[in-house]
């Protein structure tokens, strides 16, 4: 991520906890007391946004000390000590929760991403994540993803050429194929044109389409596909989507499909337990 958009989601992030002032710290804490704290991970997982926590206490005081002792992308036990800050008073107690907020958002991400991607080796499918992110933080999300091994869709609608069910009742009278020569012709962005029957697989095997998104199908149903594709020698890469779990996933990637995009991984994950411990004062 860009150090200007992280700076700018920070400085956001804590105008909107802080408000005008933190009046419990600045009211009981001196202004020249200093502190040291540690970031612990309360549980296992796979740690993501450790800059950001950083970038909040150096936001709000550059007397801020933060000593990373885990890095993003790393696994992280119950107990590890992520990172030592060590600061003014007020400055420590003011970012504690926006800088845990970040993290273990992040962090869960990361760690719900990586628990997929690990049940899938040692098969060729890459995990994607979708659209289906908190609006405005779609750049953090798609970083955890990343961070932990997973592969980013589209970031919006103007990326990628996506023809969904609504789109072809919209298009309703032209063929698919005609519809993907049309835009062949307008824009040089890649073709994913999502399918749910074997006969609308069959219509646009040997289109121009460069990606054809298995919508709901069952890992049966999709090792048909992927026959039928070999056996086309068609060079359409093939999508699993659709009602993929932790539980099903490594079966999806045993049909032989190239992606599986999974909206799980940002919209129903759990946050990492992190907590940030005040040590004796420095």
């Amino acid at each position: 991520m860009k150090p200007k958009y992280i700076k700018n989601i920070v400085r956001l992030a804590l105008a909107e906890d802080i408000g005008k002032g933190d009046i419990t710290t600045n009211n009981l804490i001196p202004r020249n007391s200093r502190s040291q704290a540690r970031l612990v991970a309360k549980a296992d997982g796979v740690l993501c946004g450790v800059n950001l926590a950083r970038e909040v206490f150096k936001t709000l005081s550059t007397k801020v000390l933060f000593k990373t002792l885990i890095n993003d992308g790393q696994k992280v036990r119950q107990g590890d000590i992520i990172a030592d800050i060590t600061g003014p008073t007020r400055v420590l107690l003011s970012g504690e929760r926006v800088a845990i907020n970040l993290l273990s958002f992040l962090s869960g991400i990361a760690t719900q991403t990586k628990a997929f991607v690990d049940k899938i080796k040692p098969y060729k499918a890459n995990i994607l994540d979708t659209r289906k992110t908190t609006p405005l933080l779609r750049h953090l999300e798609r970083y955890a993803v990343r961070t932990a091994g997973g592969v980013n869709h589209r970031f919006n609608l103007n990326d990628m050429v996506m023809i969904k069910d609504n789109h072809r009742v919209a298009c309703e009278g032209q063929t698919m194929v005609k519809v993907i020569d049309n835009l062949k012709n307008k824009t040089k962005h890649k073709i994913v044109v999502e399918v749910d029957t074997l006969s609308q697989l069959r219509d646009i095997l040997h289109s121009r389409a460069d990606i054809i998104l298995l919508d709901n199908m069952t890992p049966q149903q999709i090792v048909k596909v992927v026959k039928i594709r070999n056996q086309e020698k068609s060079p359409i890469l093939l999508e699993a989507s659709g009602g993929i779990t932790l539980k099903n996933v490594k079966k999806y990637a045993a049909t032989g499909v190239e992606r599986i995009s999974i909206g799980a991984l940002t919209h129903s994950r759990q946050v990492l337990d992190i907590s940030m411990e005040f040590m004796l004062n420095p």
